[in-house]
């Protein structure tokens, strides 16, 4: 369950020091999914994130907490998802601390792979576009 995610180059975090890191030295959006081992996170939540993940705009870093094993990081995740019940699976986008974009599970659980791709993909484009003036 958990190398479904970190085959992908999605970064772990097992740790409420690597959640800060995560989200305070990223330099542009951080993709933070909240894995989980029910079935919406096996059969839609995994697999839309690696499907969106083959989307040409995608966030500049990716990473992972794993709700019912590391507590401790999940705990922190979820205390930069403000404004939302905690919720597993989950898929977030941040940019400098603050939360831009959430999935949660009751979004997920009614919704095929494919069509959770395609929201995240939308979310991709209007969250994480290249500055191409720079």
């Amino acid at each position: 369950m958990r190398e479904e995610l970190t085959r992908l180059g999605v970064q772990e975090l097992r740790d409420a020091n690597s959640v800060d890191d995560a989200v305070n030295t990223t330099e542009g959006t951080l993709m933070l999914v909240v894995n989980s081992v029910c079935g919406c996170a096996a059969g839609k939540a995994r697999p839309g994130v690696a499907m969106a993940l083959q989307h040409g705009n995608k966030p500049d870093t990716v990473a992972t907490v794993f709700a019912g094993a590391d507590i401790e990081a999940t705990d922190r995740a979820r205390s930069y998802l403000t404004g939302y019940p905690p919720s597993s699976p989950a898929i977030a986008l941040l940019r400098n601390g603050k939360l831009l974009y959430i999935m949660e599970r009751h979004q997920i659980e009614n919704q095929e792979a494919p069509a959770i791709a395609e929201q995240l993909t939308a979310a991709f484009d209007k969250h994480c576009t290249v500055d191409v003036a720079g």
